[in-house]
C-alpha cells in the first residue's frame, strides 16, 4: 500500500506558557516526547507519505521539518507553580539558543533542579537492569525526596561522583556480541536530566537530515525520508556507509570542543567528562575509558548526535550547497548514514572527502559495510544495458530496500523488506516464546500474540509508501 499525502509536526496551540506546562513534565523530560523537537533544520517536513497536492515543499522536504512548539507531554507531579516556573526557565534556554545559533550558555546547571530530577527518575525504564550499583528503580523509590534532595545537593556542590559503567553483552545479527555499558541508577537520572536541558540548545541546532534518539523522531521518520528523497529527487546512486565502532571510538577531547561551542558552564562541562572517564567494571574489574562512550548510558545519543553534528552534518551541508554538480539526499539515523546522488562523479568524490574529513576526528568508515551502489528510477535500464543483472539492494533500518515497478503502471517505486536474517531471528524468537507460555491460558496467550501481530503491522503500514514486502 502506498499513500501520497504528508503529515506535518503537530504543533501546541497558542496559549500563555504557564497554561502549556503545568501538568505537562515527565514527558518533557523522556526522549520520548516532542519537547523542543524541530529546530529550523533545513526548514521542511517531516513526511509520513509523499505529497502529491500543492503548498508543500517538493522533495526536499523529507530531509527537514518545520520548527515545532512547545509540546510538553502529561504530567506525574503535582501542578505547582515552582514546577511551572522552572520550565518557563527551561523554555527560556529554547528561545535563546533559537535566536542566536552562536551563544554561549554560561548558566545551564541550575536548571537541574529537584523537580527535574524527579521527572527524570519516573521518565526511567521501571524493570531495568540496575548498574554497579545494584540498585534498582523501585528500591530507589524508598525515601525517594530525600534521596532526590542528597543527589541534588551532591551535583551543585561539586561532590557528585560518576560510577563506572556496568558491562553487559547482547548478541548481534551477525552472531558477535555487542558490549553494553550500564549506568548506576543515580548516573542515569543525573543524565537524563542533564540531557533535558541541553536539548532545549540542541534541537535548535541539528539538521533536518539527523533523526536518531531525538524527541519527536523515530525510524519510521527516517525512512520515510528516504523514500521520499529516492522518488522525488533524482537519485541514481545510493552510498550506504557504516562508521567503524563509532561509539567505540568518538574523541574524548573532540567531544569536549565540540561541546563548547554552545555550553559554557564548567559544571556541565565537568559532568560530562565525569561520565566520560568513568570507565567500565566487567567481572568486578575497573577499566579506564580514553575514547568512546557506552552504548547504553542514557546521555551516550545526545553526545553521539552532537559528535556528528560537527564531524558531519554541518560539513556535508556545505558540501550539498557548494560542490554537488547534481542533487544529493541524506538521511542519518544516529551512526546509520545513507547518501544519495544524482552523478556517480559527485558519490565518488565525496566519499573520498568523507574518508578525509572522519580520519581527523578519530573515525573511519568500515569497508566491507561502506558500499556505493546504482540505485534509483534508471538502474534497472541502464543496467539492463550493460548486460548486468537487477540494481542491488541496500539495508536501513532493519528493512532492505529494492528498486521496483507499481503493478498498475509499471512505475519505478522502492520497496522495501524487513531484512531476511532479521524476520529469521524474531520467528526463532517467537516460537522459543511460544513454547515458554505453552501451559498458560489461551485467552493469555492471545492477548500477547494480538500484542505482537499488531506490533508488526503498525511497523510495516503506519509508514509504508511502496509495496513494503
Amino acid at each position: 500500500m502506498h499513500g501520497n499525502s504528508t503529515r506535518e509536526n503537530r504543533e501546541a496551540p497558542s496559549v500563555p506558557i504557564a497554561d502549556k506546562a503545568a501538568g505537562r513534565l515527565e514527558k518533557a523530560m523522556s526522549q520520548e516526547s516532542n519537547m523542543h523537537a524541530g529546530g529550523e533544520s533545513d526548514g521542511c517536513v517531516v513526511p509520513t507519505k509523499c505529497p502529491n497536492k500543492g503548498g508543500k515543499p517538493p522533495a526536499e522536504g523529507m530531509e527537514g521539518r518545520q520548527p515545532a512548539k512547545e509540546n510538553i507531554g502529561q504530567a506525574t507531579a503535582p501542578r505547582t507553580q515552582s514546577r511551572i516556573s522552572e520550565l518557563s526557565d527551561l523554555l527560556g534556554v529554547r528561545k535563546a539558543a533559537r535566536k542566536d545559533k552562536r551563544t554561549r550558555f554560561t548558566a545551564l546547571l541550575h536548571h537541574v533542579t529537584v523537580g527535574l530530577l524527579r521527572d527524570s527518575y519516573y521518565a526511567l525504564k521501571r524493570e531495568a537492569a540496575p548498574g554497579v550499583d545494584g540498585v534498582t528503580w523501585k528500591e530507589y523509590e524508598t525515601g525517594l525526596d530525600e534521596r532526590l534532595a542528597d543527589l541534588h545537593s551532591r551535583i551543585h556542590r561539586g561532590t557528585y561522583r560518576a560510577q563506572p559503567s556496568k558491562r553487559a553483552y547482547i548478541a548481534k545479527e551477525d552472531g558477535r556480541q555487542r558490549p553494553l555499558g550500564i549506568a548506576a541508577l543515580e548516573d542515569k537520572i543525573v543524565q537524563h536530566s542533564v540531557v533535558a536541558v541541553l536539548n532545549q540548545i540542541y534541537e535548535e541546532d541539528f539538521l533536518g537530515f539527523s533523526y536518531g534518539f531525538r524527541p519527536g523522531r523515530s525510524q519510521h521518520d527516517a525512512l520515510d525520508a528516504l523514500w521520499v528523497g529516492t522518488m522525488r529527487k533524482k537519485v541514481n546512486w545510493i552510498l550506504d556507509a557504516d562508521v567503524r565502532g563509532f561509539f567505540d571510538n568518538m574523541s574524548h577531547e573532540w567531544l569536549v570542543k565540540f561541546i563548547e561551542h554552545r555550553v559554557a558552564d564548567r559544571r556541565i562541562l565537568r559532568l560530562v567528562q565525569k561520565w566520560l572517564r568513568a570507565g567500565v567494571s566487567e567481572e568486578g574489574k575497573w577499566s579506564k575509558t580514553e575514547v568512546g562512550t557506552p552504548q547504553g548510558a542514557v546521555v551516550s545519543p545526545l553526545l553521539a548526535n552532537i559528535y556528528l553534528h560537527y564531524a558531519f552534518d554541518l560539513w556535508v551541508k556545505h558540501w550539498r550547497k557548494h560542490h554537488a554538480t547534481g542533487d544529493v539526499i541524506v538521511v542519518r539515523y544516529a551512526d546509520d548514514i545513507v547518501v544519495g546522488f544524482e552523478n556517480r562523479a559527485d558519490a565518488e568524490r565525496f566519499l573520498q572527502e568523507w574518508k578525509e574529513r572522519l580520519q581527523k576526528f578519530g573515525l573511519e568508515l568500515h569497508p566491507d559495510k561502506t558500499r556505493l551502489i546504482e540505485f534509483g528510477r534508471n538502474a534497472a535500464v541502464n543496467r539492463k544495458k550493460r548486460g548486468e543483472n537487477k540494481p542491488e539492494v541496500f539495508n536501513f533500518l532493519g528493512f532492505t530496500h529494492m528498486c521496483g515497478k507499481t503493478r498498475k503502471t509499471g512505475r519505478f517505486i522502492v520497496k522495501r523488506k524487513t531484512i531476511r536474517k532479521r524476520l529469521s531471528a524474531k520467528l526463532r524468537e517467537l516460537k522459543e516464546e511460544f513454547r515458554r507460555r505453552w501451559h498458560q491460558p489461551v485467552a493469555e496467550v492471545g492477548k500477547w500474540l494480538k500484542s505482537v501481530v499488531q506490533g508488526y503491522f503498525t511497523t510495516m503500514q503506519s509508514r509504508q509508501y511502496g509495496q513494503s514486502e
